[in-house]
């Protein structure tokens, strides 16, 4: 499945690029709000972390972009009085963008998420968890384009059941807030 699924973005990444009218390559970094929605979801709080890594920006048509990301991103929740579940993946997005002539951009798209680590006050739960999860992104971004900064929002939703017990189902679901500098930007 993993497989499949990295061959997949690969090819749609290559065939992107060939075609594309421009490519840009940025750095991005921000603030994570994530929990964990699912079985146990009313004793879940948001848990604050941060997000920080590459982005690409291929332009396949005027108004339309195809923007592939590679980002460490610290994920979990807060639960009870002082516990808390630190997720850190890393993190691959490949979001279409609808371009308008202003700078605005709307977002979406599928991402993976691979598990490096998984820490519940202090004990190692890596185990307990899957390698691999899916999800959906949607949101929205402006880049400046006299200075190539730009900031965006975004809702991630997770929809692959990341326990390995299958009894009990867990999904990351979060908002990112950042901000990203495209290099040798190109409108």
């Amino acid at each position: 499945m993993k497989l499949k699924l990295i061959t997949v973005l690969t090819a749609i990444l290559i065939t992107a690029t060939v075609s594309a009218q421009s490519v840009n390559i940025g750095i991005k970094g921000g603030l994570n709000l994530y929990t964990i929605s699912g079985d146990n979801d009313g004793s879940n709080e948001y848990k604050p972390s941060f997000h920080i890594g590459l982005l690409g920006h291929i332009h396949l048509a005027d108004n339309f972009a195809l923007q592939p990301e590679l980002v460490f991103s610290g994920q979990g929740a807060k639960y009870g009085d002082d516990q808390k579940l630190d997720l850190n993946y890393v993190n691959v997005p490949l979001l279409f963008q609808y371009m308008f002539d202003n700078g605005f951009r709307l977002q979406a798209g599928p991402q993976v998420g691979f598990l490096v680590s998984a820490d519940a006050d202090g004990t190692d739960v890596k185990d307990n968890l899957k390698g691999t999860d899916v999800g959906l992104g949607i949101g929205a971004s402006y880049v400046n384009p006299t200075s190539n900064f730009g900031f965006d929002a975004r809702y991630n939703h997770g929809l692959t059941n990341i326990n390995e017990d299958d009894n009990i189902d867990s999904f990351n679901r979060g908002f990112q807030l950042g901000v990203f500098y495209l290099f040798k930007h190109k409108n």
